[in-house]
């Protein structure tokens, strides 16, 4: 089958220039690449791949572009000129697919066709109490940083030497490596990049040119933040690498347990143990909040499980226009460790609720019947 004009295929013109040579070529080869196609379309769009690269390979070299332009396929076909002219005939194709694929996983160039990398970033886990996330605060914390090391002050080299320009990659901080049907660019292993080579290391740092040191942060917590929520801190990860830019430091929240509330969201709910004759009789209690004291009006015959909602005593969260509630849960204490007195007491009290029938239990009559039916 033969094969189509390679201008068409990158869909430019002839006289399109190395830059748009390279922008065309990346757009196909992230659209046709084979981890972004898979299933029914892999060979499909594998042909393409191939098609597209064959055709960069060609008009990204000077003299087989020239070749092509005058001759056509026959130009700089390989049978019939003796070989495409040996490693050096990939050098345009390397640079792009090593672009390509510092695009798909995050690498970069810099002066000099060096690699650079983003810093790591880091992580700090930040304990807060309740009421410190309700409010906000401000709080210092330390974190690891690198500062230039003073005695070689950032060179890396021992004091009195110097770093010498890498022999393998010749000072780019990349190689060109054949694997299989690929021309690719790859980070120099000799030199990891920098281009250079320390021959005598600085003893301070090891040849790093900086040292790891501790700094103070100041961080601001916001009002209503909540248990797992990360603040980000720019700028304040690792170091790139190569001159590449620094990573962000995330603060992640972790509210301590209260001795009284449970938070959901913006709501806070605690339990309230009120006495058997007040859940009995009614009356007023006093309820804590995260602004002070509440009361809360228990009408006679209370149960237990009763819920009282406070509105808008509960958190106002970070993204709300409007706080939550607090829900109290009633508890009936029964009493314990009574006198003999007591216990009297309680039998005659038991004696007379029995003689007045299901008013004054509903439940248990509920209950009987329940059974009733159950075993029947």
């Amino acid at each position: 089958m033969s094969k189509r004009d390679f201008y068409e295929v990158l869909g430019v013109p002839k006289n399109a220039s190395d830059d748009e040579l390279k922008k065309a070529y990346r757009k196909l080869a992230m659209k046709y690449h084979p981890d972004r196609n898979q299933g029914d379309a892999a060979k499909p769009a594998e042909e393409k791949f191939k098609e597209a690269k064959e055709a960069y390979e060609i008009l990204s070299d000077a003299q087989k572009r020239a070749a092509y332009d005058q001759y056509g396929h026959a130009g700089v076909d390989p049978n019939m000129r003796g070989g495409m002219g040996g490693a050096e005939g990939f050098g345009g194709f390397a640079e792009a697919f090593g672009d390509i694929f510092g695009d798909m996983f995050g690498g970069a160039r810099g002066r000099g066709g060096r690699q650079v990398y983003r810093g790591n970033d880091l992580s700090y886990a930040m304990d807060v109490t309740l009421e410190e996330a309700a409010k906000g605060k401000e709080a210092q914390i330390r974190i690891p940083s690198w500062e230039s090391c003073e005695t070689c002050h950032g060179s890396g080299a021992k004091p009195g030497t110097s770093a010498k320009t890498c022999g393998t990659c010749q000072g780019s901080g990349t190689v060109q490596m054949r694997q299989g049907f690929f021309s690719v660019q790859q980070t120099c292993p000799h030199c990891r990049g920098t281009g250079k080579i320390i021959p005598e290391p600085c003893t301070a740092c090891h040849g790093q040119g900086r040292v790891k040191k501790q700094k103070t942060l100041e961080v601001k917590i916001p009002a209503g933040i909540d248990d797992g929520m990360r603040i980000r801190s720019t700028g304040n990860g690792e170091p790139g690498t190569n001159g590449g830019p620094p990573g962000d430091l995330y603060i992640e929240i972790r509210i301590r347990k209260h001795d009284i509330f449970e938070r959901d969201g913006d709501d806070l709910h605690c339990q309230v143990p009120v006495s058997f004759i007040t859940a009995a009789l009614g009356g007023e209690i006093e309820v804590p909040t995260l602004q002070g004291k509440a009361a809360i009006d228990i009408p006679e015959g209370t149960q237990a499980g009763k819920q009282f909602r406070l509105r808008g005593k509960g958190i106002k969260g970070v993204r709300a226009s409007y706080p939550g509630d607090l829900y109290c849960h009633i508890i009936v204490e029964t009493p314990v460790k009574l006198t003999e007195h007591q216990r009297k007491l309680l039998k005659e009290l038991d004696e007379s609720l029995k003689k007045g029938g299901a008013k004054h239990s509903p439940s248990t009559e509920s209950w009987t019947d329940r059974l009733k039916s159950f075993f029947s």
